[in-house]
């Protein structure tokens, strides 16, 4: 069920053989997003649950999800770029279904994230799942 592109990035990691090149890959996936305007980032925008600063900003067109985000801190934009490969372009009724555990765990990032990230993460994901969830 997960998008063409997050199929890439599972095939990226098994060629990755190991973690901190992983690691390289996703803040690399971070600095090549585009950066959020200022005027985006603000409280409304704002993951609660994470130790950085985050901002996701969803858009629902013609049923499709998309969204935008940033992260003061380079790996969270990272993953914020992975969850973009995972969700982005999704029938927004699809996005509650897809789960986001076990598709990040493919990547092994469980396995190698602080708590605090992984908390984040799954704050980012709740706000995603939320946000398509109210629309849909």
């Amino acid at each position: 069920m997960a998008n063409p592109d997050f199929e890439d990035l599972v095939e990226t990691f098994e060629f990755l053989d190991d973690w901190e090149d992983r690691y390289r890959h996703v803040i690399d996936m971070g600095k090549a997003m585009d950066p959020l305007e200022d005027a985006l980032r603000v409280p409304a925008t704002k993951v609660d649950g994470c130790a950085s600063q985050v901002w996701l900003v969803p858009k629902i067109e013609n049923g499709i999800f998309t969204f935008r985000g940033e992260s003061d801190a380079m790996i969270v934009r990272g993953l914020i770029a992975v969850l973009l490969a995972l969700y982005d372009g999704q029938p927004v009724e699809e996005v509650g279904k897809i789960d986001a555990a076990a598709e990040l765990g493919r990547l092994g990032l469980n396995d190698h994230l602080s708590a605090q990230r992984s908390n984040g993460l799954r704050a980012m994901v709740e706000r995603i799942r939320q946000t398509a969830a109210a629309v849909a």
